[in-house]
C-alpha cells in the first residue's frame, strides 16, 4: 500500500511525524519526499487500520503542517525490515513550499538556556519552526536544495538529525555554533567593509543601537533598518536619509506587555501577534507615537520571530525598536551583503547565509473578525482552491504587485513583490515567477494563458504582452476593478456579487480612471451599475501628489465659488498664478471616479493633509478623524450633519453626485473649530457618500438575488467598512469582506487568474 499526502507537507517535520507513528504501530515500510508531496509505503504483509494510522498522524503533526488531500494506492511494497526515511525523489509538484515561521517556544527556551549548546545561537530552529521559503531553491525539500547546503553538519548536529527521538530528527536547516552560519558586525566608509566585531557582534550591535546608532540587520528573508524608539532624533534622521518624511514605521516590541503599553489590543489581535506567522499587526495607538506613525490612528507592531531578534532583545535596554524594510525608495528590500552598504547606516549586522527568496514582513489589520492583508508575504504563503485546472499566469497590477500561477485546481500566489514601476522590482518579479514555476515543475510552454491589467502603462502588462508574443500564449486583459471584485468572490467563495469596488485609481474600459464603483460581477462578466461622478485630475498623476488640484477642479465645477461669497484660491489654498495654470490644465485633464481621490480632496480641504509623501497618505490621515467621528456617531454624542447626496442616471449607470456634498461642506467649514467638529463633518460626508453607493448596490442585489461586498484599497479603512456594513444591514444584507486574499492591489492577480480561467473554458 502507498499513501500520498499533499498539502504543506515538506519542510514542516512531516516525515519525522510519519516515522514516529509508524514505529509506534510497528509498521514496516518507508516515507520520502516526492516532488512536492510525501509518499508513505507500507509493506504488503503489514495489517494496518489506515484510519487509525491517519488519525494518529494528524494528532502528532506540527502546527505548520497541513494535509490537503490523502490518496491511497494499492501498489505493492516489500523488502523493508523496519520503517525508514529514504532519499527524496522527484514527482508531481502540487503542494506549496512551506512558509517561514517564528521559532517555537522550545527553541526559545534552548536559546536562552546558558547550559544549552545553542545558547544565544541566532539560527536556532527545529523541524517545527524557522526559515523555510526564504532558503529553499527547489523541491523536494532537502538540505541540498536549500541555502544551508554549504554548511556541513558537525557530528553533534548529525547525531540529532539522525535520532528519531530528537526534536531535530530530519530538520533540514539544523545547525549550531560549530557548523552553522554566523553574524559579523561591519561599518562602512566609502563603501569599504570594515569589521567592528566578529566575536560577539549581536551584543555590540545592541549596545550601539541603545546609544543611538542606526543599523542594518540581515534576517531570514531580507534586511531591516533598525534604531531605538528611545532616540527620537535618530528616527527623524532615518526619515531624512531614506526619503520617508511621513511614512509610518513598523515597531518590534520585546514582548506583549510592551505592546500593551503603547497600543490598544484585542484578544484577536494578541493571538495574531503571537501566531507562528508573526505579522506586523496594525493596532490602535494608546500612546503619543507621532514620530513613528505621523497623523495616523494606528501603529504597526510585531513581536520577535527569529533567533537573532530574541538575542538582540536579550542585550538591548530599549523595549522597542524601529524595524522597517531596508531599501531605497521604490526598490525591493536588500538581500545581499554587498547591497547593504548602499544603505546609509552606522553599522551593519550581516550573516553569511544566502537569502534565496526575498520575503517582506506581512502586514495585517483585523476588522470584525476578518483579516485585512495590507501586505501578504512572510508566514502566509498559501494556496487557494479553485474549480479549474488551467495553468494560468497572472501578473497583477502596477503597485503592490504579486503574481499567481494556477495548476491542478489551485492558485499559487507569490510573496509580495512591490512597485513594478521600478526596474529592480521587475527583476524581482521575473525571478519570483521563474522560481514559482520551478517549484511547480512548469515552464512557459506549459502555461495556457497569461492575464494582465488593462492599463497601458503598467510594466506588468508590457511584460505579459512580451511573454505572450515570445511564447505564443493567449493573453487575457482584465479590467482592474473587475479583478478586485473577482478576488473578493474567490475569498468569500461566491460566484457572483454586487461589490463596492473602491480604491485610488484603475484603468476603466472607457478610458476613465475608475475607483468609486458599484459592480455586478461574476467570473464571466461584469456590469458597472453605479459609480461616483467624474472629477478632473489636473495634471494627471500630479493631482495624486497634490490634492489641492482635485479641490480646485471640484470647486470650479460645483460653482459654489462663483457667487462672490467664497474665493476659490482661498478655498483650495492656492495662489492666483496656480489658479490660472490649473484652469488651463483642467480643460484636457483626465477624469476619475476614484473614492480614494475623493478622500484625498476631503483630507486636504479640512486641513488634515495637503500633500502626499507616500501612497495613500491624505486618505490614511483622514481615517484618524473618520474613526473619531464614527465612534462619536455610534455613541450618540457626535453632531450628525445632513448632507444631500443626489443619485442621477447616466445611461444604465447610476451616478452619485459628490460635488454638491462639497458645496454643502464649504458652507460650514469655517465654523468647524474643534477636532470633534471636524471629525463629525468628515464622517458625515463619507457616510453620506457610502450610503448612496450602498443604496445602488442593494437595489441591484435585491433585484438579482445575490450578495453584497466591499473590496479595493479603500476597504482597508475600518470606519468606512463598518459604515458600509451598517448600511447593508439596514436593508437586510450581510457585507462580504476579505479575509485571506489581500483587499488591495496585491489581490488583483488572484482575481485576474479566476477571470482568465473562465475565459479559457468558454473558448
Amino acid at each position: 500500500m502507498k499513501i500520498i499526502f499533499r498539502g504543506t507537507v515538506q519542510g514542516v517535520g512531516f516525515r519525522p511525524s510519519v516515522y514516529k507513528v509508524a514505529k509506534a504501530l510497528d509498521i514496516r515500510g518507508y516515507v520520502l519526499n516526492r516532488g512536492s508531496s510525501v509518499e508513505v509505503g507500507i509493506c504488503d504483509d503489514v495489517r494496518l487500520d489506515h484510519t487509525s494510522f491517519l488519525r494518529m498522524l494528524r494528532d502528532s503533526l506540527p502546527e505548520i503542517a497541513r494535509i490537503e488531500s490523502v490518496e491511497i494506492l494499492e501498489d505493492s511494497v516489500s523488502g523493508y525490515d523496519d520503517f525508514v526515511i529514504v532519499e527524496s525523489g522527484d514527482g508531481e509538484r502540487t503542494s506549496f513550499v512551506p512558509a517561514d515561521t517564528a521559532i517555537c517556544e522550545e527553541c526559545v527556551k534552548e536559546l536562552l538556556d546558558e547550559d544549552n549548546r545553542r545558547y544565544l545561537y541566532p539560527f536556532i530552529c527545529c523541524t517545527a519552526c524557522g526559515a523555510r521559503f526564504s532558503l529553499i531553491e527547489d523541491v523536494p525539500y532537502d538540505r541540498e536544495r536549500t541555502a544551508m547546503r554549504k554548511f556541513e553538519m558537525c557530528e553533534e548536529c548529525r547525531s540529532e538529525y539522525e535520532d528519531p527521538k530528537n526534536r531535530r530528527f530530519h530538520a533540514e536547516t539544523i545547525s549550531c555554533w560549530k557548523c552553522g552560519p554566523r553574524y559579523t558586525l561591519f561599518s562602512a566608509d566609502a563603501k569599504q567593509w570594515q569589521v567592528i566585531d566578529s566575536t560577539d557582534p549581536i551584543r555590540t550591535f545592541a549596545r550601539l543601537i541603545d546609544e543611538g546608532a542606526t543599523g542594518i540587520l540581515k534576517g531570514w528573508g531580507g534586511m531591516h533598518i533598525v534604531c531605538s524608539t528611545d532616540h527620537r532624533e535618530r528616527v527623524l534622521e532615518i526619515r531624512n536619509s531614506y526619503g520617508r518624511p511621513q511614512k509610518p514605521f513598523a515597531v518590534m516590541c520585546r514582548d506583549i506587555d510592551v505592546v500593551r503599553s503603547i497600543a490598544d489590543i484585542s484578544e484577536d489581535e494578541e493571538r495574531m501577534l503571537k501566531s507562528s506567522q508573526r505579522p506586523i499587526v496594525l493596532l490602535k495607538k494608546a500612546a503619543e507615537l507621532d514620530v513613528i506613525s505621523p497623523g495616523l490612528p494606528n501603529i504597526g507592531i510585531y513581536l520577535p520571530y527569529s533567533g537573532v531578534h530574541h538575542v538582540l532583545f536579550r542585550f538591548l535596554r530599549s523595549d522597542s525598536i524601529i524595524m522597517t524594510s531596508a531599501n531605497l525608495p521604490g526598490e525591493p528590500m536588500a538581500t545581499r551583503n554587498e547591497d547593504a552598504f548602499s544603505l546609509r547606516a552606522d553599522c551593519y549586522l550581516l550573516h553569511n547565509l544566502d537569502i534565496v527568496n526575498r520575503v517582506d514582513d506581512s502586514v495585517v489589520r483585523l476588522c470584525n473578525g476578518k483579516k485585512f492583508f495590507i501586505r501578504k508575504s512572510r508566514g502566509f504563503l498559501t494556496t487557494v482552491d479553485v474549480p479549474y485546472s488551467n495553468r494560468i499566469l497572472s501578473l497583477g497590477a502596477g503597485e503592490n504587485v504579486s503574481i499567481c500561477i494556477s495548476s491542478a485546481y489551485k492558485i499559487y500566489q507569490s510573496q509580495y513583490i512591490g512597485n513594478s514601476f521600478y526596474s529592480g522590482t521587475m527583476d524581482f518579479l521575473e525571478e519570483s515567477m521563474r522560481r514559482l514555476m520551478r517549484f511547480l515543475g512548469l515552464n512557459m510552454e506549459d502555461i495556457d494563458v497569461i492575464s494582465v491589467d488593462l492599463h497601458p502603462r503598467y510594466p506588468t502588462r508590457r511584460y505579459g504582452i512580451f511573454l505572450s508574443d515570445e511564447h505564443g500564449i493567449e493573453l487575457v486583459e482584465v479590467q482592474h476593478h473587475w479583478a478586485h471584485s473577482a478576488s473578493l468572490m474567490v475569498d468569500a467563495h461566491v460566484d457572483e456579487t454586487v461589490s463596492l469596488t473602491l480604491d485610488g485609481t484603475g484603468y476603466g474600459d472607457d478610458g476613465v480612471a475608475w475607483g468609486g464603483e458599484v459592480l455586478r460581477s461574476s467570473f464571466s462578466s461584469f456590469e458597472r451599475v453605479g459609480s461616483l461622478e467624474e472629477i478632473p485630475l489636473i495634471g494627471g498623476d500630479a493631482a495624486v501628489k497634490d490634492p489641492r488640484r482635485i479641490l480646485f477642479a471640484i470647486f470650479n465645477l460645483c460653482g459654489c465659488c462663483g457667487d462672490g461669497e467664497c474665493d476659490i484660491t482661498e478655498e483650495c489654498d492656492i495662489t492666483e498664478k496656480e489658479a490660472e495654470i490649473f484652469e488651463k490644465l483642467m480643460r484636457k485633464a483626465p477624469k476619475t471616479t476614484s473614492f480614494g481621490r475623493l478622500l484625498d480632496a476631503l483630507s486636504c480641504y479640512l486641513g488634515i493633509c495637503t500633500r502626499m509623501t507616500y501612497e495613500g497618505e491624505p486618505a490614511m490621515k483622514l481615517e484618524t478623524y473618520l474613526e473619531r467621528g464614527y465612534e462619536r456617531f455610534m455613541r450618540g454624542v457626535g453632531r450628525e450633519i445632513e448632507f444631500e447626496c443626489e443619485i442621477i442616471r447616466r445611461g444604465k449607470r447610476k451616478v452619485v453626485r459628490t460635488l454638491p456634498v462639497f458645496a454643502a461642506l464649504s458652507s460650514i467649514r469655517n465654523r468647524l473649530r474643534s477636532v470633534g467638529e471636524i471629525s463629525d463633518a468628515a464622517f458625515s460626508f463619507v457616510r453620506t457618500v457610502i450610503e448612496a453607493l450602498m443604496e445602488i448596490a442593494v437595489d441591484e442585489a435585491e433585484r438579482e438575488g445575490i450578495s453584497i461586498g466591499i473590496t479595493g484599497g479603500v476597504s482597508y479603512d475600518v470606519p468606512i467598512v463598518m459604515t458600509a456594513r451598517h448600511a447593508a444591514m439596514k436593508r437586510g444584507f450581510e457585507l462580504l469582506t476579505h479575509d485571506s486574499v489581500p483587499n488591495g492591489d496585491q489581490g488583483i492577480s488572484i482575481g485576474q487568474n479566476a477571470i482568465a480561467a473562465h475565459d479559457v473554458s468558454c473558448t
